[in-house]
């Protein structure tokens, strides 16, 4: 009888240790094979120094025919882009009781197309942002602005804005 339980432990703990041995073997295959990153790509409009780095059966033009001298190639829609020249606007004559002014709030603001919370957001207005402040909601807790050095307008929460002097230099900060 002792030999029967001795005989059922002994194969109990061996295929315990084949399913533990044969787990850790399986995770340690898919982890070496995930750990090794795969060869870079290497594209046409790479710089020269890419293409030398890269390892070889990669580079480009292997295997095709290479251009003759005096064809030409098209540029890639990925060089670099430059900056179209923009027209300056011109700016709208201020209303009556209209001021400079400047972003106050450290988080900077929406700007909403309405003076209310559920308007929807049609920009955003940074810290320290100068701003044309051009009027006030009825209930003063509104404020229509112009982002300076543009057209576009909108309404932000009073009590984040604050006037600024246009007769004093602004103090470079220390």
């Amino acid at each position: 009888m002792l030999s029967g339980v001795t005989k059922f432990l002994l194969g109990f703990f061996l295929a315990i240790a084949v399913l533990v041995g044969g787990g850790v073997a399986v995770a340690l295959y898919f982890m070496n094979r995930t750990g090794i990153p795969p060869a870079k790509p290497v594209f046409s409009n790479d710089s020269p120094s890419v293409k030398a780095q890269a390892p070889k059966g990669t580079q480009p033009g292997e295997g095709k025919p290479s251009l003759t001298p005096g064809t030409s190639t098209k540029s890639s829609p990925t060089s670099t882009p430059t900056e179209s020249p923009k027209a300056t606007p011109s700016p709208k004559p201020l209303p009556s009781g209209a001021y400079q002014g400047r972003v106050s709030w450290a988080e900077g603001l929406s700007l909403r197309s309405q003076p209310n919370q559920e308007a929807e957001k049609i920009g955003g207005v940074a810290f320290n942002q100068k701003i044309i402040i051009l009027s006030e909601s009825e209930d003063k807790a509104w404020q229509k602005i112009r982002l300076e050095g543009s057209e576009q307008e909108g309404w932000v929460k009073s009590g984040n804005t604050e006037k600024v002097d246009e007769q004093q230099p602004e103090k470079p900060e220390q």
